[in-house]
């Protein structure tokens, strides 16, 4: 539930390039289905997968809409940045990356992934807002939307305080009930036809985008993708203790399902399907194994049947140029109060530890990127290590990477 917006921001993100909105939705639902099964039986984790937020508006806005890309060129580029994650999941290079990370990196990501999440949640319930000179600030604590964010937030805190099992999930039911009572959200049905996908499902242009002038783009989408995605296996495995003795097992069939349901999404009409944040709220309510995947696999096929349904919970509610979503965003909020308790893992006593993990942990979150976090993450370890001349620490990936990161902030930004 707590990833049901993407059924309903991809297809409004994609349709801006022209992409059939209907067609989307069936695209980004089966993709997901396919990606969650496959992460569930494969690797055995409860880490659900969909398109991801950030990835679609580069797709969209940068390539398509900046450098006038057609978005069937654009998917084909999306597949090829695919095909190649699942050349490197074979060689285990990803896998390599994973368990070569530094413990308190590790642990870093799931703080900062934990502080994104309840930033996000924030932003979506109204109680964070923009604000001149500061960027941010306190919103209208009296708007409707904002109290029964409020209320949805207490109501789970209250919850989990008396050890409900649930407590995130019957806190966004009673939340949606509250919504309809108040008509911040409508009752539209249960039932309706899934749309057809024809219009998209393999319009992807490969031979298109394979031009020297895609390059850049192919590398950017394989460089969001590899470092979200493994940001966001790190993150949840450190918070569902999956970690062990600094490794993750079963990295490389976590990182193969990843990589095919991004190759599976653009034959269907999507763009890059990744790991989701927001399976750590299913970890948070116990989920340990890939079953609770196979039925979140299940409940994006049954969207499609239950449409109708799904857009009232998961619905927004636009005043001006903002929307938020008051039945959902108090669940992102409490995710990143359960996350949070990773930051006590760190050795803050030791400043070439301390320096990169706050780094990692503040940009990740200020920025809205899992991946200009790794980067601050990486770069600063690596630097602050050397200095120290403590070289055998600096894992050779880590500092590969740190270069490639220097070179992509000096090139591409």
């Amino acid at each position: 539930m707590t990833m049901s917006y993407i059924i309903f921001v991809q297809p409004a993100v994609l349709s801006a390039c022209g992409m059939n909105k209907d067609a989307v939705i069936v695209a980004t639902c089966v993709a997901s289905a396919i990606a969650t099964f496959l992460m569930g039986i494969l690797a055995n984790y409860p880490i659900a997968l969909a398109p991801a937020m950030g990835h679609n508006f580069y797709f969209t806005y940068v390539v398509c809409i900046g450098m006038g890309i057609s978005w069937q060129i654009a998917l084909g580029a999306n597949f090829i940045s695919g095909a190649i994650f699942i050349l490197l999941a074979f060689f285990g290079l990803r896998e390599k990356l994973v368990n070569s990370v530094p413990l308190s990196l590790k642990n870093a990501i799931a703080v900062g992934i934990g502080l994104l999440i309840a930033l996000i949640g924030l932003e979506w319930s109204g109680i964070i807002v923009e604000a001149p000179g500061t960027l941010i600030g306190l919103g209208n604590l009296k708007s409707p939307h904002v109290l029964l964010s409020l209320f949805g937030i207490l109501t789970i805190g209250i919850l989990l305080t008396m050890k409900v099992r649930g407590a995130i999930l019957i806190g966004i039911i009673l939340n949606a009930i509250i919504a309809l009572f108040i008509k911040l959200t409508y009752f539209q049905g249960i039932i309706g036809k899934p749309p057809s996908i024809y219009p998209t499902l393999l319009k992807l242009n490969i031979f298109g985008a394979l031009n020297l002038n895609m390059l850049g783009v192919i590398f950017t989408l394989f460089f969001l993708d590899l470092f979200d995605t493994v940001g966001t296996l790190i993150g949840i495995g450190e918070e569902a203790g999956f970690v062990k003795n600094g490794k993750l097992p079963r990295a490389k069939k976590a990182l193969l399902s990843d990589a095919i349901g991004t190759v599976a999404g653009t034959c269907l009409g999507t763009s890059t399907v990744t790991s989701y944040i927001e399976s750590s709220t299913g970890v948070a309510e116990g989920a340990r194994t890939g079953l609770a995947n196979i039925v979140t696999a299940a409940m994006f096929l049954l969207a499609l049947l239950f449409y109708p349904l799904i857009k009232m919970v998961s619905s927004g509610i636009t005043i001006g140029e903002s929307t938020f979503y008051p039945i959902i965003s108090p669940a992102l909020v409490i995710v990143g109060i359960l996350m949070i308790g990773n930051v006590n893992k760190i050795d803050w006593s030791d400043f070439t530890e301390s320096i990169p993990a706050f780094l990692t942990i503040i940009i990740m979150s200020f920025s809205f990127s899992i991946t200009e976090g790794i980067a601050f993450g990486f770069i600063s370890y690596t630097i602050l290590k050397f200095i120290k001349r403590r070289f055998k620490e600096i894992p050779l990936l880590i500092s590969i990477f740190s270069l490639l990161f220097i070179l992509r902030y000096i090139f591409l930004k």
